[in-house]
């Protein structure tokens, strides 16, 4: 039994001794290894292969490497790709480590392959490499995004550089009124940011012309008040709407203020007339307040003399006999005598209207527009009553002179005229 147990434990030894020989741990004395099934299954390596600095074999075997060792870089915590359940795990520990085509100390790219590629245990066919850290496809992608973000980042300054420069030219031609225009060179985000910034420019604009056009026409309306020169301020010029704003308010504030000013001289004047008070006319002044300064004046004088006229008019009604006013001035008393001198006239009439009434035979009684001259009227009815009388007393010597025929006339008019005075 000790015998068969001997020769057991010697077959035994003389395998594990053969094995332990081929792998030297890991890998075999050529630095490479055959991939187990396993590991071929995952998709991590086929065949006889290469790592840690091990040489490489035309036949595949794992007794015809001829390659020397260079595992002088190789350490015992060293992963190989047999070591990993899936190739996410290789890809996570790949990444974890930093590791790229130029940095793979544990010599996870190229693993069963000549030449690095930057991908570790050689990636299952349609694996996204973009995952993996260094490769290609990541390097591309990233590339790819990069210059994505830098074309939204261009975007994004030619959109602001659009709105700033489309706002400038919006509110522009809004503050002068000007028919709108968004056309626009350049990329789609700068012609995009442009009509915008234009559109919100040109609402800005134009609600800032109202605003101005308003303030143009007060201050405008003010100015015009106060003198006559027209004086554009710098904030209205340049800007046709606002000058023209500005300019009709202020000719429209200085016709005003020419109405007011002609009404003004014009009482001043007038005022001047009424009291006669002479070499008053304002200097200085505008032909037009001097025009109307004498137009009133006129018209108070004129006033004033109808006065002292109608005075020495009615004077002359009242009592026939002229008597010189006290008046302040001379002026005066020279109208009072012209009214006299009509009342006389106007008097003359009215002591005939008199005279003839009395020739008529008819009792006195003085008409209502004769009243205020009744003494000429009353001079003139008894002229003409004396001049009546005589008359009839003519009259009576002539029928004594007929005889009896004169007298049936002298009778025959006497019954006339006191027919008629009784009327």
């Amino acid at each position: 039994m000790r015998k068969v147990i001997g020769i057991i434990t010697l077959l035994l030894c003389f395998v594990f001794g053969s094995v332990v020989q081929a792998h030297s741990g890991r890998t075999d004395s050529s630095g490479g290894h055959n991939c187990s099934e396993s590991s071929q299954a995952k998709g991590l390596c086929t065949g006889y292969h290469y790592h840690n600095g091990g040489g490489s074999s035309s036949s595949g075997s794992s007794s015809s490497g001829t390659s020397t060792s260079s595992s002088s870089s190789y350490q015992s915590g060293d992963k190989d790709c047999p070591d990993f359940s899936s190739y996410d795990e290789v890809v996570a520990y790949w990444n974890a480590k930093g590791y790229t085509k130029d940095n793979d100390p544990e010599r996870l790219d190229g693993w069963g392959n000549v030449v690095d590629d930057g991908i570790p245990c050689e990636a299952p066919s349609g694996y996204d490499k973009t995952k993996i850290n260094g490769s290609a496809e990541q390097v591309a992608q990233i590339a790819a995004q990069k210059a994505a973000i830098e074309a939204a980042q261009a975007a994004e300054r030619d959109k602001a550089q659009g709105d700033k420069e489309g706002y400038s030219a919006g509110y522009q031609a809004g503050y002068i009124a000007a028919t709108k225009n968004i056309n626009a060179n350049g990329s789609d985000a700068y012609k995009q940011g442009y009509q915008a910034g234009y559109e919100r420019g040109y609402a800005e604009g134009t609600t800032k012309l109202a605003s101005d056009k308003e303030s143009a026409v007060v201050v405008g309306n003010e100015q015009g008040m106060k003198q006559d020169n027209l004086d554009i301020p710098a904030p209205y010029k340049g800007n046709a709407i606002l000058e023209t704003a500005f300019t009709e308010a202020f000719n429209k504030a200085v016709v005003e203020r020419d109405k007011l000013k002609v009404k003004e001289f014009t009482e001043l004047g007038y005022n001047d007339g009424k009291n006669y008070i002479e070499n008053n006319n304002p200097k200085d002044v505008k032909e037009l307040y001097t025009k109307a300064y004498q137009e009133g004046f006129n018209k108070g004088v004129k006033e004033l003399q109808e006065t002292y006229v109608q005075q020495g008019y009615e004077a002359a009604l009242a009592s026939a006999v002229y008597k010189e006013p006290e008046l302040p001035n001379p002026k005066f008393i020279e109208w009072y005598k012209e009214g006299f001198d009509k009342g006389l006239t106007e008097g003359k009439k009215i002591k005939e209207a008199g005279r003839k009434l009395a020739l008529e035979g008819k009792v006195y009684k003085v008409p209502a527009k004769y009243v205020k001259g009744e003494v000429f009227f009353k001079a003139g009815y008894d002229e003409g009553k004396t001049e009546y009388e005589k008359n009839l007393e003519q009259g009576e010597e002539t029928l004594k002179g007929i005889g009896l025929f004169g007298l049936l006339c002298w009778f025959g008019r006497r019954f006339y005229v006191a027919r008629k005075m009784i009327k």
